[in-house]
């Protein structure tokens, strides 16, 4: 896996929403990934508002983004944060790979960005360098990929192109 991520987004002017839903689990790491999308969303874009909503732990990730996408209020983007550390049995796999259908199923079907930062990771180490790093945080690129896709959305919407 390349560790060279995609250039940080120009800022944004836009009003609007982004929500945060983050595993409690493997809390120490999360709370880290939440600080630094939270952080990242508002520098770049601080005319939107930023709701986080926790949830128990990864596998219950997919059902509240699915929830705000279907929402009235559906936001512009949502970002999925946790952190699977992987043991040893399969159980990790299995989880991992069904918050990642769910979350794909849910941005395709609602047309809104939702970008996945649920990490598998094999062990404390990696937890540690993708949530409190800095050249692998997984929470600022998750808000940069976020502000970057919502650019593109509006984009889409100006020139008419659904």
């Amino acid at each position: 896996m390349s560790k060279a991520a995609p250039e940080t987004p120009a800022s944004l002017d836009r009003a609007g929403t982004v929500n945060i839903v983050a595993s409690l689990y493997n809390s120490n790491y999360t709370d880290a990934l939440v600080e630094s999308a939270s952080e990242t969303v508002g520098r770049l874009a601080p005319d939107l508002e930023i709701k986080v909503v926790r949830v128990p732990g990864a596998f219950e990730i997919p059902v509240v983004v699915e929830a705000a996408a279907c929402s009235e209020n559906q936001p512009l983007a949502i970002i999925a944060l946790g952190v699977i550390i992987r043991g040893s049995t399969a159980h990790a796999d299995l989880i991992a790979e069904s918050i990642t259908n769910s979350l794909q199923q849910s941005s395709v079907s609602h047309l809104i960005p939702v970008i996945h930062e649920v990490l598998l990771v094999e062990n404390t180490e990696q937890a540690e360098a993708r949530a409190f790093g800095d050249e692998l945080n997984r929470g600022r690129e998750a808000a940069e990929a976020a502000i970057a896709m919502i650019d593109v959305m509006d984009s889409l919407a100006e020139n008419q192109i659904s």
